[in-house]
């Protein structure tokens, strides 16, 4: 019951700091939360980008979550089956007692059913200040599911969207290769019995940096939406770590299932089935039925998004407010018990 009382008084608003009430940028963003998922196509609508500059005002919010993607049909929002969105909704309403429409929480990628995140970046709106955040961050991940953490809550400038701010995106793909997959990573990475051949598979990898057109690699969706197919990728690393390959991938943004499309086209190359320089070929087709003719999209479940890099003015904190909160860490004030 005390603890009930504690986490209740947590979700009240503490009178307004100094913190200005801000013009908000994202008030009519709160339709992007009824796009269907699309696993990753990230491209923004320009038109809802004109409207979004809203007459609204409110403080603006950033969070940065990670999560087990294994029981969720990705981040966007639907209620059944059950998405990280919907979820982190509703503790945050249960939280900030403002409804699901009042929040309009955005997040910066929208991973596929399966994919797994470290550092998925996601904002909200409420119409009130906060004087700390330690509370409210215990407070949600107190409601949360256990594959679900909230690892930071900060203020956040208005100018911040945590998709349209995006400066990069740096996905890990995990391959466990041997003859029998270790039990622990059963999850969070993809087992080939195939010898693979890292050398190729690099080569293969560094056709891909660079700015290029990646029509052959995108999956249709429905997202009524039509992306810009031209990308950026910054880099592409293959790194042995034992058994364990992980396929490092950064680039401005990336279309629905790219990157698994892209993993997979590297694994095939890797068996050594065909060879490296296929890569710039494909590309040039901009075809998705050519890439079809060799590959199948790599499984979700060893993909995670790990970071979501900003510039530094869209990180800056705003004057007046509530320091970052990175969680606490407990302590006990004396011992309880006599030592014997």
């Amino acid at each position: 019951m005390a603890y009930a009382l504690v986490v209740a008084s947590a979700f009240l608003p503490s009178p307004p700091l100094l913190l200005p009430f801000h013009p908000n940028l994202n008030a009519s963003l709160s339709s992007s939360n009824n796009i269907p998922n699309t696993g990753g196509a990230e491209e923004p609508n320009h038109n809802t980008m004109k409207q979004s500059v809203a007459a609204s005002s409110g403080y603006n919010w950033r969070l940065v979550i990670a999560y087990d993607g294994t029981q969720f049909s990705g981040w966007q929002y639907q209620q059944s089956p059950p998405t990280i969105q919907c979820i982190v909704e509703k503790a945050l309403t249960r939280v900030t007692k403002l409804e699901r429409k009042d929040l309009r929480l955005v997040g910066a990628s929208r991973t596929d059913k399966g994919v797994h995140a470290w550092g998925q970046v996601a904002h909200f709106v409420t119409p009130f200040n906060y004087d700390s955040l330690e509370s409210i961050h215990a407070a949600l991940n107190g409601l949360l599911p256990a594959d679900i953490r909230v690892r930071e809550l900060s203020a956040a400038v208005p100018e911040f969207h945590a998709r349209f701010s995006a400066k990069s995106k740096l996905y890990h793909y995990k391959i466990y290769n041997d003859t029998i997959i270790d039990p622990f990573q059963r999850r969070y990475a993809y087992h080939s019995a195939y010898k693979l051949n890292t050398a190729v598979m690099r080569e293969a990898a560094s056709y891909f940096i660079g700015k290029h057109d990646f029509s052959a690699f995108v999956n249709a969706s429905h997202n009524d939406r039509v992306p810009d197919p031209v990308k950026i990728i910054s880099r592409f690393d293959v790194i042995e770590m034992g058994a364990l390959l992980q396929l490092e991938v950064e680039g401005s943004g990336f279309l629905y299932r790219q990157v698994r499309n892209m993993v997979a086209l590297l694994l095939q190359i890797g068996k050594e089935v065909i060879p490296p320089d296929i890569v710039p070929m494909i590309l040039a087709s901009r075809d998705r039925k050519e890439l079809a003719k060799y590959a199948l999209p790599a499984p979700p479940h060893g993909l995670c998004l790990v970071t979501v890099k900003y510039n530094e003015e869209h990180l800056r904190l705003p004057l007046g407010c509530p320091k970052t909160s990175f969680g606490r860490h407990h302590t006990v004030s004396k011992c309880k018990l006599p030592f014997y």
